[in-house]
C-alpha cells in the first residue's frame, strides 16, 4: 500500500492533537474529543486506513500489561517515559486514593498521580474504540522513535537537543512539520506535535504490514480488546 491515509494522535492539555498523512502530505488537526478529531480529519481527507493513538488501549484486570513491560525494554534509557497502565478497577475509581488502593490490591503496586491524571482520556479512548468502526492501534512515541532511529534515544524530547533530534528523524522519514501550524499548533506543546507525528509514521507502518507488535500475539483482558503496542 502506497501513501495510506493515516492519523497519529496525542493527548494534549485541552484535548487531542493529530498529525494526518493524507496523500503523502502532513496536516495537523485539533479537537476537544478524539471522536471529533477523527471526524474532522475524515471530512477533509476521506476514510482513514489506520488511527494510531498514544494512549493505552486494552485495560488490564490485574497485574502489568505485557505491552508496557516490552515497550520499556525497547525504549532503553527512555524507559521511564513508558508508564505502567493502571488496572481497569483503579481507573474507574472516583478519586486518586481509591485508585491507588485498587491498583495495589490487584496489581501489587500503586499508581502515579500522572497516570491517574490521564484517567478521563484513557476512559474516553476505551469507550471510543468499541464503537469507532476504524482500525485503531496503540503506540508509544519513544518506542516508535527508537524504531525509526534504529537505536535508543538518550535525549529528552522536552530539551532543545531532544526536540531537534526527533524533528530531524521525522523529516528524514518524509514528515516535515515546521513554521506556523495554525490554531492546532497553538493548542499543542512541542512534545504533542512530535508524538503525534511519530504516531502517524507508525500508523503508516501498520497500514503497510511493516510494524512490529508488542507482544505478538496481543494480550487480551476481560474487555476483549486486543492489547499491544505497535512500532
Amino acid at each position: 500500500m502506497s501513501d495510506p491515509r493515516v492519523l497519529g494522535v496525542d493527548a494534549c492539555r485541552t484535548g487531542w492533537f493529530g498529525v494526518a498523512l493524507l496523500g503523502g502530505r502532513a496536516s495537523v488537526f485539533y479537537a476537544s474529543g478524539i471522536a471529533d478529531l477523527v471526524v474532522g480529519v475524515e471530512r477533509d481527507g476521506g476514510l482513514l486506513d489506520v488511527v494510531a493513538v498514544d494512549i493505552p488501549i486494552g485495560l488490564p484486570d490485574a497485574g502489568r500489561r505485557q505491552a508496557d513491560v516490552l515497550a520499556r525494554e525497547v525504549a532503553g534509557p527512555r524507559w521511564a517515559s513508558v508508564f505502567i497502565t493502571p488496572v481497569r478497577t483503579a481507573l474507574e475509581a472516583g478519586d486518586y486514593r481509591g485508585a491507588a488502593e485498587a491498583n495495589q490490591r490487584l496489581a501489587g503496586e500503586g499508581i502515579s498521580r500522572q497516570a491517574f491524571a490521564l484517567r478521563p482520556k484513557l476512559l474516553q479512548v476505551d469507550a471510543w474504540v468499541r464503537h469507532g468502526g476504524r482500525r485503531v492501534v496503540e503506540v508509544h512515541p519513544e518506542v516508535s522513535f527508537a524504531t525509526l532511529a534504529g537505536r535508543h534515544l538518550t535525549t529528552r524530547k522536552s530539551s532543545w537537543a531532544g526536540a531537534e533530534e526527533r524533528r530531524r528523524l521525522l523529516a528524514d522519514a518524509g514528515i516535515v512539520l515546521s513554521g506556523d501550524l495554525g490554531e492546532a499548533g497553538a493548542k499543542a506543546g512541542v512534545d504533542d506535535v512530535l508524538d503525534a507525528a511519530i504516531a502517524a509514521w507508525t500508523a503508516c507502518r501498520v497500514a503497510r504490514g511493516e510494524a512490529r507488535t508488542l507482544p505478538d500475539p496481543p494480550q487480551t483482558f476481560s474487555d476483549g480488546i486486543p492489547c499491544a503496542i505497535r512500532a
